[in-house]
């Protein structure tokens, strides 16, 4: 049995935090304290644009670090989640701001704060 078939407790974990919060960040650090420039600046966007979040710090175990990025298929850390799908990393979520998308998604999901 592989591991992605098998029970991967990581794997739930991820699952249930973007389950239970529409718009998840697992970052390098913590809102409050970002420990990579990438994570800092998609915190940056995220307070900018008003979103409410909630950051996970990735650097808390080594699992936790390597498992988001089987979970996504997604090589890089900040990762972003917005109703439970996955939509980028600090490059993406760039863009997306910059374009306008990342407000207008945020805006038709009911996530962007007053």
């Amino acid at each position: 049995m592989s591991e992605t078939t098998a029970a991967n407790p990581v794997h739930d974990f991820i699952a249930k935090t973007v389950s239970e919060h529409p718009v998840v960040l697992f970052m390098k650090g913590i809102p409050e304290q970002p420990q990579c420039g990438f994570s800092a600046r998609v915190v940056q966007i995220l307070d900018h644009v008003g979103a409410d979040y909630v950051g996970v710090n990735v650097l808390q175990s080594d699992p936790l670090r390597e498992g988001i990025k089987t979970y996504s298929d997604w090589p890089t850390i900040p990762q972003l989640y917005v109703a439970g799908e996955f939509v980028g990393g600090c490059d993406i979520i760039t863009e997306m701001f910059q374009a306008g998308e990342l407000q207008t998604l945020l805006e038709e999901k009911g996530l962007l704060v007053d």
